[in-house]
């Protein structure tokens, strides 16, 4: 059994998460710059077996697209072409920022570190790809 790696992609940033090798426990992986994304993706999958992607999916309340669709849109095209065998799952990602600084503040973390959008995007990432599981469950 191989990992599922959770991607909250952005414009900017895109935060990751991953499984372990037995996909019990959702961990924050990395932040990574959009424009870099596909390269350190094709590095992570020649590394480690990775079963599927888990992608955030930007909604409005109304479950309409949003802004950010768009972007997630032509990223899903670039996955399927650069890993065409991945299976894609889509994860409706609303809440997730707020989710991932509610997350910061329960454990402690600094406001300082809090202000860092690197971190919330990784934890946005964990809690899409622990839907992901919790769903499959």
């Amino acid at each position: 059994m191989g990992r599922i790696l959770g991607i909250d992609y952005g414009g900017k940033r895109t935060g990751l998460a991953v499984t372990d090798p037995l996909q019990i426990i959702a961990t924050a992986l990395e932040t990574v710059p959009s424009s870099e994304l596909m390269a350190y993706l094709k590095k992570y999958v020649n590394a480690e077996q990775v079963d599927a992607f888990v992608v955030g999916e930007p909604k409005n309340l109304d479950g309409s697209d949003t802004d950010a669709s768009s972007l997630v849109k032509n990223f899903l095209v670039k996955v399927k072409t650069e890993f065409p065998e991945m299976p894609i799952h889509l994860i409706d990602e609303r809440f997730t920022s707020k989710m991932a600084v509610q997350t910061m503040i329960a454990s402690g973390t600094k406001k300082k570190d809090r202000r860092v959008k690197g971190n919330i995007d990784k934890i946005s990432a964990t809690i899409i790809l622990q839907d992901f599981m919790s769903r499959q469950h």
